[in-house]
C-alpha cells in the first residue's frame, strides 16, 4: 500500500515505541532469550521446558496491561526483570531515520507524542539509553489510563487525557491488532512497520500503509 500521508491534513502524530521507534531486538531478545535462560538456570530445568512453561504465561495475560508490566513479570517469574534489561542496554538502538523524522514532524509544526503499551521503568531505561523525550512533546504510557491500546477504553482515556482531533491524527504502530483497534476508534491515517526486529524477517501486513525505514516519509513532510 502507498505510503502517501495528505500531512496538511494531519496535527498529530501517534508513535509507538518498541518496534517502531525503537529496534524490537533488545524486546525480543530481553524475553525469547534471556528471561528463559535465568528461568532455566534458577529452576535447575532445561531450556526448552523453561520456554514452554514462560510461554504459558505469556499467551494467558496477552494484550492485557500486564502483558507489558514489569512489575507482574517479575513477582509471577521470580526473576529481577529491571536487573537484566541493565545487562544488555547497547541492545537498545533507534530505527533507522527515526531521529530525523521526528526533527521533519517537529519542523512541520506536528504534535509527536510516544503512545506505548511500555511500563513506565521501561519507558524510563530507554529515555535514559537514548533520550527519546529530546525528540518528542510527549509520553504517554498507557498504564498510566488503565488500559493497554487493544482497548477502545484506553483511546477514550487518551482523548480525556490529550488535545487531538483523532480524524487529523496518524498513529504508527508495529501491531497490526492494535492498528486495527486505532482504526476502529476513529483515528484518521495508520502506518504499520514492517520489519520491528532488524535481526528478524519483514511481517506481512496487508490491510495498512507499510514502511521498512522513516526516511521513505522524509521527502513527503519536508
Amino acid at each position: 500500500m502507498s505510503t502517501f500521508f495528505p500531512w496538511h491534513q494531519i496535527d498529530t502524530v501517534l508513535i509507538d515505541m518498541d518496534g517502531t521507534l525503537i529496534d524490537l531486538h533488545f524486546d525480543n531478545y530481553l524475553w525469547q532469550q534471556l528471561v528463559p535462560q535465568r528461568y532455566a538456570e534458577r529452576r535447575g530445568m532445561a531450556l526448552a521446558a523453561a520456554k514452554i512453561e514462560i510461554d504459558t504465561h505469556y499467551h494467558a495475560v496477552n494484550g492485557t496491561l500486564n502483558w507489558y508490566c514489569v512489575d507482574y513479570w517479575s513477582e509471577v517469574l521470580q526473576l529481577d526483570i529491571r536487573a537484566l534489561k541493565q545487562e544488555i542496554l547497547t541492545k537498545i538502538q533507534w530505527r533507522p531515520h527515526a531521529i530525523a523524522f521526528l526533527a521533519a514532524l517537529q519542523a512541520a509544526g506536528k504534535q509527536r507524542v510516544l503512545f506505548t503499551n511500555a511500563h513506565p521503568a521501561s519507558v524510563s531505561v530507554k529515555d535514559q539509553r537514548l533520550g527519546l523525550r529530546d525528540h518528542l512533546d510527549l509520553m504517554v504510557s498507557t498504564h498510566e489510563l488503565g488500559w493497554s491500546k487493544e482497548s477502545p477504553h484506553c483511546w477514550q482515556a487518551l482523548s480525556a487525557r490529550l488535545a487531538f482531533d483523532p480524524a487529523r491524527t496518524l498513529f504508527i504502530d508495529d501491531s497490526e491488532r492494535i492498528l486495527k483497534a486505532a482504526a476502529d476508534y476513529g483515528i484518521g491515517y495508520q502506518l504499520a512497520i514492517q520489519r520491528p526486529d532488524s535481526h528478524q524477517p519483514g511481517q506481512q501486513i496487508t490491510a495498512f500503509p507499510v514502511i521498512d525505514d522513516y526516511a521513505e516519509l522524509l521527502p513527503s513532510i519536508l
